[in-house]
């Protein structure tokens, strides 16, 4: 009788009405029907089940002749043969089955079993907004964990794709799944992955993988991501391939790769989808994006408030209408300006975004301007530089590049040229300083190693027997 989880079906039934409260619960399901000859209570939340294929099972499993049972643990063994169904002998093993969506069978001497019949509610796989190449595949991740680990899988066919599951928080119980290659993983970093999963104590993750990632690296006040988020099936079999982790959290639809360097998360699929050259001059711009959209205001600023180090061939640059306004602030609520219209865009339906843009950018920059506002110049430089930090690919990154812009544009303001050149070499040594799960987040420059440093600026064409980034630690650098 080791195996008989409850006492008798009534006392089950008992005990699950009163723990779910069934009187003020309307989605979980706790029902009699009769397997054949067997009766049996059924529990299952209603909103996570396929109603289709229980019903259909349950119909061919009705009584058609009397018949003694003389074990009901092999009696439902036995008729219910669905091929995915299992005894438990944990309460908690059974509660929790239930609320992921499995449903509970319980005989009438109190042994229990569960059977897979999930459907999860989501949408289908489409391409995501953020992430979208002129050519290639439109599936992207959903917030179905079962899903997304189904679209990595059918990308590697391999039998050392592995996929471990764990259960993070108390409440939440969120499915957490790590994949990664088992002949390539570096087992330090899949272990420390594993070991902070275990350390977080908390009611739930309700922002599921951002809150995984501030409690996995204890990010507190650092503005840069540690991460490369991606809602591509193909980026994440691309990474896992490189001997990367990746992390996936059910009802999240992006997924989280680790470790990463800066120049990972200035990487595009779309360098990928076209020729080398092609793809190489792509990435030559986007790095040549970041560098201005952090330099330019500061750098613009800086000769505007120290006109004698303007070459004569740019006196152009200067400012042609004086504004009664400081030129530091004409380019603060400028610069702040343009991230409450990006939140604007965000809160507003997208029929209205468009118009809602038009406004913004044209009849008030217009208007300010008329008015003595802002100079003509400043709007000009504010605008492109907002170009440039939208060229970059990855979001977090480009929220932290304006970040350190302002900060630089702040420090040239209260020490001219001293303050614009330390503030440049104390971000760049605390960019030097970070080492997510030990590894240097400015690799390959510092430390700087050549080759892989040129490859990070030159898209060499595929069929080159390239290594794997030393950085990451795969067991095997050369590629099958």
């Amino acid at each position: 009788m080791k195996n008989q989880l409850f006492t008798s079906k009534e006392i089950a039934k008992g005990f699950l009405e009163s723990r779910f409260d069934t009187d003020h619960t309307f989605d979980v399901c706790v029902k009699e029907i009769t397997i054949k000859n067997l009766p049996t209570l059924t529990v299952y939340i209603s909103g996570l089940v396929n109603g289709d294929s229980l019903t259909k099972l349950l119909a061919n499993l009705q009584w058609e002749q009397h018949e003694e049972i003389d074990d009901e643990n092999v009696y439902f063994e036995e008729h219910f043969n669905y091929h995915d169904k299992e005894q438990v002998t944990s309460i908690d093993d059974f509660l929790l089955g239930i609320l992921s969506g499995r449903i509970g069978f319980i005989t009438l001497s109190g042994y229990a079993f569960l059977a897979e019949f999930r459907q999860y509610p989501g949408r289908s796989p489409e391409e995501p907004d953020n992430e979208k190449v002129i050519r290639g595949s439109r599936d992207g991740f959903a917030e179905n964990v079962i899903q997304n680990v189904a679209l990595i899988r059918r990308r590697i066919r391999s039998t050392e794709l592995r996929y471990q599951m764990h259960r993070v928080s108390t409440y939440g119980q969120t499915d957490v799944v790590i994949a990664y290659m088992g002949d390539l993983v570096n087992e330090d970093h899949l272990q420390w992955i594993i070991e902070r999963l275990s350390q977080i104590k908390h009611d739930g993750l309700t922002m599921s993988d951002k809150s995984l990632e501030e409690w996995l690296f204890k990010q507190r006040f650092h503005p840069l991501p540690f991460v490369r988020y991606t809602e591509r099936p193909d980026i994440v079999a691309a990474h896992l391939l490189e001997g990367h982790i990746a992390i996936i959290v059910d009802t999240s639809p992006s997924v989280m790769l680790m470790p990463v360097t800066m120049f990972h998360l200035l990487q595009h699929a779309e360098e990928y989808r076209q020729a080398p050259l092609i793809g190489t001059m792509m990435r030559l711009l986007r790095f040549g994006a970041v560098l201005l959209s952090f330099l330019l205001l500061p750098f613009w600023y800086l000769l505007i408030t120290n006109e004698h180090i303007i070459p004569e061939q740019l006196s152009y640059i200067g400012i042609s209408d004086k504004s009664e306004v400081p030129l530091f602030l004409q380019l603060m609520i400028a610069d702040t300006g343009i991230e409450f219209l990006r939140i604007a865009a965000i809160h507003t339906p997208t029929p209205l975004s468009t118009a809602m843009g038009l406004i913004a950018g044209i009849i008030i920059g217009q208007i300010a301007i008329d008015v003595g506002l802002f100079s003509s110049e400043v709007v000009l430089y504010t605008a492109i530089s907002a170009i440039f930090t939208f060229a970059i690919p990855n979001y977090e990154l480009s929220i932290s590049v304006k970040v350190f812009r302002l900060l630089l544009l702040s420090v040239t303001a209260l020490f001219g040229i001293n303050g614009f050149f330390i503030g440049i070499f104390a971000i760049f040594t605390y960019l030097c300083a970070l080492k997510p799960m030990k590894v240097p987040y400015l690799w390959p420059l510092v430390p700087f190693f050549p080759k892989a440093f040129l490859r990070v600026f030159i898209r060499f064409p595929m069929s080159d027997d390239a290594l794997r980034p030393y950085i990451i630690g795969a067991k095997q650098r050369k590629r099958a």
